[in-house]
């Protein structure tokens, strides 16, 4: 069932973060969060709610992209774990984070979206961030199969 695009939606009326791929179903963002290089956004295109909202062959097509972005974050940057969510409880717009963590980010083992636990050095997130920078031709490469 499609929801009709709500006037506020960040995810229809912008890309959402750096588009660094696209087809005619859904593009992958990077979210450029400072403390979270490497957080990347799968988004549907469509302005639907649920998963269950797209058809078997969507969710294939979705959920392949997801986990071609998983695997270019743990190839590029070796993280502790990778989270995956989809929430929408703010934004009622299907999409996924897909985020890489590391025992000693700001927040880990809590969500990214919880109270800090501890600073992150400047010089570590400087090397995140530069292995991160590697990420949009990495994903363009491996998402182009899709």
């Amino acid at each position: 069932m499609s929801t009709p695009a709500v006037g506020n939606c960040p995810l229809c009326e912008s890309p959402g973060g750096e588009l660094v791929w696209q087809d005619a179903r859904l593009r992958v963002i990077i979210a450029h969060e400072p403390e979270y290089p490497g957080f990347c956004r799968v988004i549907w295109q469509q302005h639907l709610a649920e998963m269950s909202d797209l058809s078997e062959a969507d969710q294939t097509h979705l959920l392949r992209a997801v986990m071609t972005v998983e695997r270019v974050l743990r190839e590029l940057m070796t993280p502790t774990k990778l989270n995956l969510a989809s929430l929408g409880n703010q934004v009622p717009h299907l999409h996924w984070h897909v985020i890489p963590r590391f025992a000693d980010d700001a927040h880990f083992p809590s969500p990214v979206w919880a109270p800090k636990r501890r600073t992150v050095p400047a010089e570590l997130q400087a090397q995140r961030a530069a292995s991160a920078g590697r990420l949009p031709d990495a994903l363009r490469t491996a998402l182009a199969a899709l």
